[in-house]
């Protein structure tokens, strides 16, 4: 006969086996022991004691059965843009600035200082590499159409003088000048010889009109205004003017008002006829 104790054991093995053949028997617990089957030995023994404690026993949050969510990762901010940055340093340089002003001690004026110094440099390798990068692509190089050095600007002139002075030969089989003026205007008599000189030269024909009646030593051959101006549709009060007519399409195109040098008036000119807008500027 088995001592008291050991019925005690036998009594507490067989209730411990009853009690896990009736929990396998729920359908609950055979789904959960089948997909433990599955499962690695680690993950079947993790699976196994949360069942247990937190199914069953419903032990909660001593058991860890509420597990921690990871947590959430920020996404990470878009890089700030060209602009914002120019933006900023502006913002900076302005602050220091004023600070430094205001409150003018050792410490502000050098800060002032050394953060104008660094967007200096900064300017000046923009400047450098733009410079090099004008070099290198000549559809960049705006020098090439209208030179600045003094060599080059003179070649680019006698260039264009050439060709300026080829169109206005012509010219005359197709335009003319109208010549507005007054008696009693100063810059009359300064601008009325450079006209009879640009088109005596070019054999253009001018048709001198007198704004107020008065006569011209540069033209005696004027004709006093009856409305010509208005019918241009020019400025009515501003003398002297110079309108070139195109005798083709029967329209008159304004050279310009005021004194003007016998080299600009024939520039205007040319331009005006030969050029298009965009084209040479």
């Amino acid at each position: 006969m088995p001592a008291p104790a050991s019925k005690a054991a036998w009594r507490l093995l067989a209730a411990c086996a009853i009690a896990n053949a009736v929990s396998l028997s729920s359908p609950a617990l055979a789904q959960s022991a089948a997909t433990r089957a599955d499962a690695p030995p680690n993950a079947q023994s993790a699976e196994r004691q949360d069942s247990l404690y937190c199914e069953e026993r419903r032990l909660g949050y001593w058991f860890y059965c509420d597990r921690p969510k990871p947590p959430e990762q920020d996404e990470p901010a878009p890089a700030a843009s060209a602009t914002s940055q120019l933006d900023a340093i502006t913002a900076t340089l302005r602050e220091l600035k004023a600070r430094a002003i205001l409150e003018p001690t050792p410490a502000n004026v050098t800060a002032y200082i050394r953060f104008q110094r660094a967007q200096l440099d900064r300017a000046s390798l923009f400047s450098d590499v733009w410079q090099r990068a004008i070099w290198q692509d000549p559809e960049l190089d705006y020098t090439l159409q209208r030179p600045v050095s003094t060599l080059g600007k003179r070649q680019w002139q006698d260039s264009r003088s050439a060709e300026r002075n080829a169109a206005m030969t012509q010219l005359s089989e197709r335009y003319g000048l109208f010549y507005f003026f007054a008696q009693s205007c100063g810059a009359c008599e300064v601008m009325s010889p450079i006209v009879q000189s640009v088109a005596s030269t070019w054999h253009i024909a001018v048709r001198a009109i007198s704004t107020d009646g008065g006569p011209s030593r540069h033209f005696p051959n004027y004709t006093v205004e009856t409305n010509q101006r208005s019918r241009m549709g020019l400025e009515p009060k501003v003398t002297p003017a110079v309108v070139l007519w195109d005798a083709q399409t029967g329209r008159p195109i304004p050279i310009g008002y005021g004194v003007m040098s016998a080299d600009e008036l024939q520039d205007r000119i040319y331009l005006l006829t030969s050029k298009e807008a965009g084209r040479d500027y």
